[in-house]
C-alpha cells in the first residue's frame, strides 16, 4: 500500500515542485520508512500522533507554499489509509482543488474522494470548485472532476452537477475521453439517485448512441441501458439506433482496429446493444427486424468458426449467448429458433463449464418464452445427467429448466427423475428441489392419487427441508377434493405408523385424521383406536405446534368416535398439568368441552372445516420470490405459465405500441413516492412526447396543406434541409417516401427520425431508414408503410431530429389520412337514394356547416369541385336537383374492417363563403293543431298541424289561423304546412332563430344543438317575442322527457313521441298576454338575432323553388299537388295557407 502511494504521489507534481536531487517529497518517503520500520502497534501509533501533531501545527500557522500543502496532504492520505481516523485536513484538501497547478488539483481531488463521503457535512464547500473545473476548457480538470462526482456523488452535489455534467457529455468541444467519462459519471449517479437525470435530456443522450468514436458509444449505451428499464417510453428511441448501429458493427464491420478483440469486433458493445434490444418489446417494422435477423444470422455463422486461442473463445461465446436470448425475445423468428435449439443441445455437453452453464440458462429462457418444446425435450436426457454435474451452479440451472420444461407429457418422468436426486441433492438446493416438486405434481397431476402419493413420498425422504407451505397446500387441495379425501387419510395413517416418520407428516396426519378419519374407521387397520395410538406415538418427540395440532385432532376424534372417549379424556388431563401455558390451556379447554353433559356445543364447534377458498398458491409465490430481486428488467421468470402470465402483463402495460409505464428507478428516491399510497404522478408530471402533435414545429402546416389533396411535395423547408414526401395508396395500403436534403456545406450526424402514431386503427411499418451522416448538400431517404385497419382521426407525426453542432429537432405531421384510403364510386341516382335511406341515423351519419378558415378568402364552383375530386370523392350528376350541389359516392378500405360505403351532399353557398354537408329529410315527431275557425270538410279531411317535433333539427310547430276559404277545392292544409314546416326546418342551424313569412302567416323556427327544431305558424299580427318564448319553453320540456337516444333512432317513424303539454299551450296562448309567465327569457331573446325572411323562397338555395319541393314531395297526395297547381295558375296561393 505504502508503494503505491509513493508512486501516485512521484507522478502528481510538476519538476518545479519536486526536489531537484531525488525528484520525490523527502518528508513524505521518510514517514513511510518509519512506519513501515515500526515493529509493533504502538510505535507505529506514537510515530503517527507525533506526525499528526506536526502537521496540526503547520496548518494552524497557515503559512505554506505549494509543496508544503501537498507534502502534508499526501501524509494524512497516507495515515487515513492505513485506517486511522483524521478530525483535520478535510479544509485543506478543498483548498488545494481551488489551485492553479495540476499537481494541487490532483491531490486535493483524491484527498477529497477518500475524506468526503456524500453525507458529508463539508460537501457543499467543493461544489463551486468543481463546477468550475467542469466548465473550463481543459482535458485533465474535467476528467479529475468527473472522478471526484463519480466517487462521492450523493443527492446534494448529484442535483447541484448534473446539469453540468451532462452539459460535458453533449458539448461539441468535450474529447471523446472526456465524453466516455461524463456519461459514466451520469450513470454513477443515476443509479444512486434517479431523479437527477431530467427527461428532457432523452433525446440528446440518444442522439451520441451514434458517435462515431466506439468508447464514446459504449459508455453511452451503458447509460441508455440503465434509462431505458426504467423509462421505456422516453427512451424508446434507443430500439432503432441499437439496431442499426448492431447492423454496422457485425454485418458492415465498422469497427476500427484498436477495437477488435481478437479479431471479434466490439464484443463489449455487441452485448450491451443485444441487451438493449430486449429491454423494449419486440419491433413490428418490418426494416427493424431484417437489420436484427441479420446482425443474428452473422454472429451465429461467426460462432461455426473454430476459435484460435481462449480470449476469442470468450469473446465469441459472449456475444452469441447473448444474441440467443435476443432470439428467445423475438419469439417469432422460427429459422433462428431451430438454430439456436440445436446449438443449445451441444453447448449443455461441452466440456466447459461456464458453457454447460450459460446453454442451461439459455434453454430455461427458451423453455419459458417458446410455443413449442419439443426442441428441448429431445435434450431431457442431458439436462437431466446436468443434475450431477460437479459444479453447483450447474445443478441449480438444470433445475431451473427441468421446472421450466414441464407440461403434461413430461410432468411424470421429471418428477420421478427429481425425486431420485433428491436424497443426494446439495443442502443449497434441496429446499428449492422440494418446492418445484411440489408445484410441479400438483400443477400437472392428471391423476389425483398420484399427486397424494408423491407429495407424501416427498415430505417423507425431504426432511427438514419442507417448508411450511408444502405441507399446508397438501392439506387445502385434499379438504377441496372430496374424491381424494379417503385416499389420503389412509395413507397418511400408514406413514405415521411407520417409526421414522418426519414431523411434517405427523401435521398432515393431525388435521387430516381429525376431519375426515371416519371415512376409513371400518377399514382393516385403520380403526379409531389404531389411528388414535398411531398420533399418540408421536406425542413425545414432536414440537409444541404439532402436539396443539395433534391435540386438536384427538377432540375432534371425541366427536367422531365416542368409544375411545376414555382414552382421549387421558391425554387432555395429562396435558392439562404440562408447563408449557399454551398446550395446558388448549388441553383444558378441551377438557371442559369434552365432559359436558351435552354433546351439543361440541358438536357445533369442531364441525367439519368447509372448504378453502381458491387463492394464488403460496408454492408458487416462493418460487417467484428468488427471481424477484434481480435488477436487470429482461425475462426473469422461471416456469412456462409464470412467464406467460408475465408476458400477458407486459402487454397489457405496453398497449398497441409497446410502450411501457414509466417510473423512477428502483435503487432511486423521489419525493412524491415516498407518500405511501398517494398516486400523486399526474400526466403533467410525466416526460413529454416531443414526437406528438402537441409539439409541432412552426411553419408545419404550408407543406402539409399542399399535400392533401397533392400526391408529392415539398413537406418542410427551412435553411438546413429540405423535407420532401411521396405518397401511394392501393386499397388499405399507403406508402409513404420521405426525402430529406442537407442543404448546408456541412454535414450532420446522428440524423434521426421516429414516427408517433395514436390511433390503434392506423399501423405503421418502417421499411427503411435514413443514413446516420447525412453530408454537404447530401441526400437520403426513408420508405414507410401505412395500413388502415380501420377508420381513424388522427394523423401520424414524425419527429426529426440531427447533430449539427447542437442537436436541432422539428416535429411535422403527415398527411396521412381517412380519405387517402377511399376509391371514388360511380352510382346510379336510384342507387344513392336506396343506399341514403339504408345509412339511418346517427352515429353513421352527421351533418356540418363550415366556412373557409382566414379572411378574405373565397371559393367557386370549379375550385370547390377540385377539393372534392381530390378528397377522392365520386361525383355523380343529375341526382340533386340543384346543379350547383354536389353528391359524391366513395369506398373507404380497411383491413380489419372492410370496405365501407360513404355518401355525401354538398351544398356550396357561394354568397356566403359557407357550405353545408346535407344528411338525411326531417322527420316530424309530435304535433298539435288548432283548426276550428277552419271548414268542417277540410278540418276533418286534412288535420293541419299545429306543433310538430322534426328531427334534424326536427320540427315543434304551433299554428293558429284564420279561415281564408280553407274549403276551395280538396287542398290538405296538413300535408301544405307539414311540407313548408319541414323545409325551414331543414334550413334552420343549431343556436338560430329565424321567422320566416309567406302570405298572411309566419314560421317561427328555433334550432337545437341537440338534433331538433321547434317551429310554430302564426298569423304577422302574433309578437314574435311571445313566439319564440313559447318555442324555448316548449323545446326544453321535450328534450326533458325524451333523451336524444329515442329520436336519433334510424327505425323512429313520423309522429311517434308524444309531448301532452302542446293541447294545453295551444289553448292557452292563443291570446298573448297569457305569455307573461314564459317571458323569463326575455333579456335572452334580445340578445339573440332572429332572422327574418320576407318569403320561404328566402330560405331556399338558389335555384331551389317551392315548385320543385312540392312536385317532389311525398308527403303531398297527387290531389294536393293537382290542386296547388290550378291555384297557381289563378294566382290564389294563398289559400293553401
Amino acid at each position: 500500500m505504502a508503494a503505491a502511494v509513493k508512486n501516485a504521489v512521484w507522478r502528481s507534481g510538476n519538476s518545479e515542485d519536486r526536489n531537484p536531487a531525488t525528484n520525490q517529497y523527502k518528508g513524505l518517503v521518510s514517514f513511510i520508512a518509519d512506519i513501515r520500520s515500526a515493529r509493533a502497534r504502538e510505535l507505529e501509533e506514537k510515530r503517527i500522533n507525533k506526525e499528526l501533531a506536526n502537521i496540526r501545527a503547520k496548518f494552524k500557522e497557515g503559512k505554506l507554499n505549494s509543496y508544503d500543502k501537498k507534502k502534508y496532504v499526501c501524509k494524512l492520505l497516507y495515515v487515513y489509509i492505513l485506517g486511522w481516523n483524521l478530525d483535520f485536513g478535510h479544509l485543506e484538501a478543498v483548498n488545494l482543488i481551488s489551485g492553479s497547478k495540476f499537481s494541487e488539483k490532483q491531490i486535493g481531488y483524491l484527498a477529497v474522494t477518500l475524506f468526503f463521503h456524500e453525507e458529508h457535512e463539508l460537501l457543499h464547500l467543493v461544489v463551486n470548485s468543481i463546477r468550475k473545473d467542469l466548465t473550463i476548457h481543459n482535458e485533465l480538470s474535467n476528467c479529475l472532476a468527473l472522478h471526484a462526482i463519480a466517487n462521492v456523488g450523493g443527492r446534494t452535489m448529484g442535483e447541484a452537477l448534473a446539469p453540468d455534467v451532462h452539459q460535458l457529455l453533449i458539448s461539441p468541444a468535450s474529447t471523446s475521453f472526456v465524453k466516455k467519462k461524463a456519461a459514466l459519471t451520469l450513470l454513477r449517479l443515476y443509479r444512486k439517485h434517479a431523479n437527477v437525470v431530467h427527461t428532457e435530456w432523452a433525446e440528446r443522450i440518444l442522439a451520441i448512441m451514434d458517435d462515431p468514436d466506439i468508447g464514446v458509444a459504449l459508455s453511452v449505451t451503458s447509460l441508455v441501458m440503465a434509462l431505458a428499464q426504467d423509462e421505456p417510453d422516453v427512451y424508446k428511441g434507443s430500439y432503432n439506433k441499437a439496431a442499426s448501429r448492431l447492423k454496422r458493427i457485425i454485418v458492415d464491420v465498422e469497427c476500427p482496429v484498436d477495437y477488435r478483440y481478437y479479431n471479434v469486433p466490439c464484443p463489449w458493445l455487441q452485448v450491451k446493444l443485444l441487451r438493449l434490444l430486449q429491454y423494449s418489446p419486440p419491433s413490428e417494422d418490418t426494416h427493424i427486424r431484417d437489420l436484427i435477423r441479420t446482425s443474428i444470422q452473422h454472429t451465429l455463422d461467426a460462432a461455426m468458426e473454430m476459435p484460435k486461442n481462449v480470449q476469442q473463445n470468450n469473446a465469441q461465446n459472449a456475444v452469441l449467448f447473448e444474441a440467443i436470448k435476443l432470439v428467445i425475445h423475438l419469439d417469432t423468428e422460427e429459422d433462428l429458433m431451430i438454430q439456436i435449439s440445436s446449438r443449445l443441445g451441444k453447448f449443455i455437453l461441452g466440456r466447459e463449464t461456464n458453457i454447460r452453464y450459460l446453454g442451461l440458462e439459455a434453454m430455461t429462457h427458451l423453455a419459458s418464452r417458446g410455443e413449442t418444446l419439443d426442441p428441448i425435450k429431445s435434450h431431457q436426457k442431458s439436462i437431466v445427467a446436468s443434475l450431477r454435474d460437479r459444479d453447483i451452479t450447474v445443478r441449480r440451472q438444470a433445475l431451473d429448466l427441468l421446472y421450466s420444461m414441464c407440461d403434461q407429457g413430461n410432468a411424470q418422468s421429471i418428477v420421478t427423475e427429481l425425486l431420485k436426486h433428491l436424497q443426494s441433492a446439495d443442502y443449497a438446493i434441496r429446499e428449492e428441489m422440494v418446492l418445484k416438486i411440489a408445484i410441479l405434481a400438483e400443477k400437472y397431476a392428471t391423476d389425483a392419487q398420484w399427486y397424494v402419493d408423491i407429495s407424501l413420498r416427498l415430505l417423507a425422504m425431504a426432511g427438514d427441508h419442507v417448508s411450511d407451505e408444502v405441507w399446508q397446500r397438501v392439506i387445502q387441495i385434499v379438504t377441496n377434493n372430496e374424491e381424494l379425501q379417503e385416499y389420503a387419510v389412509r395413507n397418511v395413517l400408514r406413514y405415521v405408523k411407520g417409526e421414522q416418520c418426519h414431523e411434517s407428516l405427523v401435521k398432515i396426519g393431525g388435521c387430516l385424521l381429525g376431519e375426515f378419519g371416519h371415512l376409513i374407521a371400518d377399514s382393516q387397520g385403520c380403526s379409531p383406536i389404531e389411528q388414535f395410538i398411531a398420533l399418540q406415538s408421536k406425542l413425545s418427540g414432536c414440537t409444541t405446534e404439532t402436539k396443539a395440532i395433534i391435540l386438536t385432532c384427538f377432540i375432534k376424534f371425541v366427536n367422531l368416535f365416542p368409544e375411545i372417549k376414555p382414552q382421549l379424556l387421558q391425554v387432555f388431563r395429562v396435558f392439562s398439568d404440562i408447563v408449557d401455558s399454551e398446550l395446558q390451556q388448549r388441553a383444558c379447554e378441551y377438557l371442559v368441552l369434552a365432559t359436558l353433559p351435552s354433546d351439543e356445543l361440541l358438536r357445533t364447534v369442531f364441525d367439519e372445516m368447509p372448504p378453502f377458498p381458491e387463492r394464488t398458491s403460496a408454492l408458487l409465490s416462493r418460487v417467484n420470490m428468488k427471481h424477484a430481486k434481480n435488477t436487470d428488467k429482461r425475462v426473469t421468470t422461471i416456469g412456462r405459465d409464470e412467464a406467460a402470465a408475465q408476458r400477458r402483463m407486459t402487454m397489457h402495460m405496453t398497449g398497441a405500441n409497446g410502450s411501457l409505464p414509466t417510473g423512477p428507478a428502483n435503487n432511486g428516491t423521489n419525493g412524491v413516492h415516498d407518500l405511501h399510497g398517494l398516486d400523486m404522478i399526474t400526466e403533467d408530471s410525466k416526460a413529454p412526447n416531443l414526437s406528438s402533435a402537441l409539439h409541432l414545429s412552426p411553419g408545419w402546416e404550408k407543406g402539409y396543406n399542399k399535400l392533401m389533396l397533392r400526391s408529392e411535395g415539398v413537406l418542410y423547408e427551412d435553411a438546413q434541409l429540405q423535407i420532401g414526401l411521396r405518397s401511394e395508396y392501393r386499397s388499405q395500403m399507403g406508402c409513404i417516401i420521405l426525402y430529406f436534403q442537407n442543404k448546408s456545406p456541412y454535414g450532420v450526424d446522428s440524423f434521426t427520425t421516429s414516427v408517433n402514431v395514436t390511433s390503434p386503427e392506423l399501423k405503421p411499418d418502417i421499411k427503411s431508414l435514413p443514413d446516420t451522416n447525412l453530408g454537404a448538400q447530401a441526400q437520403c431517404q426513408q420508405t414507410i408503410m401505412f395500413e388502415a385497419k380501420n377508420a381513424f382521426e388522427d394523423a401520424p407525426t414524425i419527429r426529426i431530429s440531427y447533430l449539427a453542432g447542437s442537436l436541432q429537432a422539428l416535429t411535422l405531421q403527415l398527411p396521412v389520412l381517412l380519405y387517402k384510403y377511399m376509391e371514388a364510386a360511380d352510382l346510379a341516382a336510384d342507387d344513392f337514394f336506396k343506399r341514403w335511406k339504408q345509412i339511418g341515423g346517427a352515429p353513421r351519419e352527421a351533418q356540418e356547416i363550415f366556412g373557409l378558415v382566414g379572411n378574405n378568402k373565397t371559393f367557386y364552383y370549379e375550385s370547390t369541385r377540385r377539393v372534392v375530386e381530390g378528397f377522392k370523392w365520386g361525383l355523380l350528376e343529375g341526382v340533386d336537383p340543384n346543379a350547383k350541389n354536389f353528391v359524391g359516392a366513395t369506398v373507404l378500405h380497411t383491413s380489419d374492417g372492410g370496405k365501407y360505403g360513404c355518401l355525401m351532399r354538398l351544398e356550396p353557398s357561394y354568397e356566403s363563403m359557407i357550405i353545408r354537408n346535407e344528411t338525411k329529410p326531417a322527420l316530424e315527431l309530435c304535433h298539435e293543431a288548432e283548426l276550428s275557425s277552419y271548414s268542417r270538410f277540410t278540418r276533418s279531411r286534412y288535420a293541419a298541424p299545429d306543433s310538430a317535433l322534426k328531427e334534424h333539427w326536427g320540427c315543434l310547430s304551433g299554428w293558429k289561423g284564420e279561415p281564408e276559404e280553407a274549403d276551395k277545392g280538396e287542398c290538405s292544409i296538413h300535408e301544405f304546412l307539414t311540407l313548408f314546416s319541414k323545409t325551414v326546418a331543414e334550413r334552420t342551424r343549431p343556436g338560430q332563430r329565424q321567422d320566416v313569412e309567406e302570405q298572411s302567416y309566419t314560421f317561427h323556427a328555433y334550432g337545437r344543438s341537440e338534433g331538433i327544431a321547434g317551429l310554430l305558424i302564426s298569423d304577422h299580427e302574433y309578437p314574435a317575442i311571445v313566439a319564440h318564448s313559447l318555442l324555448s319553453k316548449i323545446v326544453d320540456e321535450f328534450l326533458s322527457k325524451n333523451p336524444r337516444s329515442t329520436f336519433q333512432s334510424p327505425s323512429l317513424n313520423a309522429n311517434t313521441l308524444i309531448l301532452p303539454q302542446l293541447k294545453d299551450y295551444i289553448q292557452k296562448y292563443q291570446d298573448p298576454q297569457q305569455a307573461d309567465s314564459i317571458m323569463k327569457i326575455q333579456k335572452e331573446l334580445d340578445e339573440t338575432k332572429i332572422t327574418l325572411h320576407k318569403t320561404i323562397e328566402s330560405v331556399l338555395q338558389r335555384g331551389e323553388k317551392i315548385d320543385d319541393l312540392v312536385s317532389k314531395s311525398d308527403g303531398l297526395s297527387a290531389q294536393s299537388k293537382m290542386f296547388y297547381t290550378q291555384a297557381k295558375k289563378q294566382n290564389s296561393c294563398c289559400v293553401v295557407m
